[in-house]
């Protein structure tokens, strides 16, 4: 059975991408709402994996100071900042 937006896992996803963090909600909400659904398989498994994570291990990821040690975070992190950062 495929994802939705309207499916109870999508909704569930959603919330667990409300943040403590302004910074971190402006860019997983939007990915999630506008590319989450298109993703392959194995990176909205990334995706859940990333959103397990504490927003101040994640901070320094999406502000490109660090790069996650785990390759598949790694991966997700970087579709999540192509796709969502505007284009400077």
């Amino acid at each position: 059975m495929s994802e939705t937006s309207d499916s109870l896992s999508f909704k569930r996803l959603k919330w667990q991408c409300r943040r403590g963090m302004l910074e971190l909600d402006v860019l997983l909400e939007p990915f999630l709402d506008e590319v989450y659904l298109t993703l392959e398989e194995e990176d909205k498994a990334r995706f859940h994996e990333l959103i397990k994570r504490e927003d101040q291990e994640m901070f320094p990821w999406f502000m490109q100071k660090e790069v996650p040690e785990d390759p598949d975070l790694a991966r997700i992190v970087n579709i999540i900042v192509t796709r969502v950062q505007p284009q400077s």
